[in-house]
């Protein structure tokens, strides 16, 4: 019995080599330590107990470590690696009318404000969101306007 739970090991490393999810090669290594138990009882009840509770239990116990090792923290790219940054209000923002343009980190956006304000040139902003073409802002630092 003991080369059916090779044979089963080894197509679940295969399998796990397919996946991606590293679930399955759990199930491989209980399929060894079944494969085993199986040189100390012929009972295919005994060892199919075996590999059900070992799988289970290497699933379960690794898994925080598994989630902590595939972790990976995302970075915002493109048009969203704007939203939370600092910009300077280069044309006033009319909320009223949807127009207004800042410019941050060298480029020119043409930006709107959610809040019924307007914002005027040389205004610190900062980008909350971004729809399409254009940058939704908060004020920060209004710009006296004498």
């Amino acid at each position: 019995m003991w080369q059916i739970w090779l044979i089963a090991s080894g197509v679940f490393f295969i399998l796990e080599i397919i996946t991606v999810g590293f679930l399955i090669f759990w199930l491989g290594i209980a399929s060894l330590i079944t494969m085993i138990v199986s040189f100390f009882t012929s009972s295919i009840i005994f060892q199919i107990t075996v590999f059900v509770i070992s799988s289970g239990i290497l699933i379960f116990a690794t898994k925080p470590l598994v989630e902590k090792l595939t972790k990976k923290d995302s970075v915002q790219t493109n048009v969203y690696s704007i939203i939370g940054k600092k910009a300077i209000v280069i044309e006033d923002i009319d909320w009223n009318k949807g127009t207004g343009q800042i410019k941050i980190g060298g480029e020119v956006w043409s930006a709107k404000t959610n809040e019924q304000i307007d914002i005027p040139k040389g205004s610190e902003v900062e980008v909350v969101d971004i729809d399409g073409v254009k940058a939704f802002v908060r004020p920060l630092k209004i710009a006296s306007t004498k």
